[in-house]
């Protein structure tokens, strides 16, 4: 014998007139260019408010060495290009979480407990999410033959509101002192 099942408190949900699309400028239309300077570079930190935003594309588009996009009280999102046969530079952040994607390119990713001791060693490719805890050693290091693409989640923020690094040098001279 088959049963149909009787629901009884079935979840309902009214939206009403409430609006599930922000309207520009709180989503970056990439096709049209906005927020971007040359196309090819996010230079608006969006932070502190509502945002949307193709992070695929806005990630492969980026050509500076680390942007950030969106600065808020308790996240940050940075976009990445690590050059052939570069890295991120081996770096600490003492409360800061850390989440990578990598949307193009292959790398190696290394961690550990202190910079002279990198125990954990992962190949990441396309696709792939490196998380490192709060007061981890880590590095990325592009393997690849064509820049590595990421995007970066800290949590915290880790880097001042607005900060644009069109290289590592810049970033290096910049940041000097701070885990690096």
């Amino acid at each position: 014998m088959y049963y149909v099942p009787y629901y009884i408190n079935v979840p309902m949900y009214s939206y009403g007139n409430q609006s599930i699309h922000w309207p520009v400028p709180h989503e970056v239309v990439l096709a049209n260019q906005a927020g971007y300077g040359n196309h090819n570079q996010m230079t608006t930190d969006f932070g502190q408010k509502p945002f949307v935003v193709n992070m695929e594309e806005a990630t492969k588009l980026n050509n500076t060495y680390r942007t950030a996009i969106w600065t808020g009280e308790h996240l940050q999102i940075t976009l990445m290009t690590v050059n052939v046969g570069d890295d991120i530079g081996l770096e600490v952040h003492p409360h800061v979480d850390q989440f990578l994607y990598i949307e193009q390119g292959q790398g190696v990713a290394q961690m550990g407990a202190s910079k002279d001791h990198l125990s954990f060693t992962r190949n990441v490719y396309d696709d792939y999410a490196i998380v490192v805890p709060a007061g981890t050693w880590h590095n990325v290091t592009n393997t690849g033959n064509g820049p590595l693409k990421l995007f970066s989640i800290y949590a915290p923020p880790n880097h001042p509101f607005g900060t644009v690094h069109a290289t590592k040098a810049d970033a290096v001279a910049a940041e000097d002192g701070y885990g690096h």
